[in-house]
């Protein structure tokens, strides 16, 4: 009988660091996609606080912290990250488990704001994309959701399936930026 081994989308070929700048594979633990039923918002928020210690996402927000995240992942719908979802949650919400599905990346550094603005269509000025701002967006060519973590940190997230070409145009962005002389 064959034997699998498991493996992490970028699997040894991260951290990179460039110019005073670090991209490193995060594990992020479970990763479910939460989608509240017509009318339970309220409720699910009551219960991602109670259970998680997260409430649930505005638009273009997060909330919570490494360990247990909720994202704001697109209309009415989080990607809650870190904890197993309680088992209360599923009267409120559909939940679905994606676990393998995202490759995710902490970018940090001095330069993290100017490398991610050649590659996404955001203003990332620090008066405008604060900390727990988050947005889903094309980088580059891949749908992409990029969350503030920090004054220079950021989470990034990408389908595992782009988790090579996620990291190739990171390396070249982070190279330019380096180039140009920016810590």
């Amino acid at each position: 009988m064959a034997e699998l081994t498991a493996m992490t989308p970028l699997d040894g070929m991260a951290p990179l660091a460039i110019g005073g700048m670090t991209l490193s594979e995060v594990d992020l633990g479970r990763l479910t996609s939460v989608a509240p039923y017509k009318g339970r918002d309220g409720a699910l928020g009551k219960a991602l606080e109670a259970a998680h210690g997260v409430g649930w996402p505005e638009p273009n927000r997060a909330t919570g912290a490494e360990g247990a995240r909720a994202i704001w992942f697109g209309q009415r719908t989080a990607l809650l990250a870190g904890p197993e979802p309680a088992e209360g949650l599923t009267e409120h919400a559909a939940l679905t488990d994606q676990s393998d599905a995202w490759t995710a990346v902490t970018l940090e550094g001095a330069g993290a704001a100017d490398v991610l603005a050649r590659l996404v269509p955001l203003d990332l000025r620090p008066g405008v994309f604060a900390p727990g701002h988050t947005a889903r967006t094309e980088l580059q060519h891949m749908m992409a959701s990029v969350t503030k973590t920090g004054e220079a940190a950021f989470l990034i997230l990408v389908f595992r399936s782009m988790a090579q070409t996620l990291l190739h145009d990171m390396q070249v962005a982070m190279e330019g930026v380096a180039a140009r002389g920016r810590p």
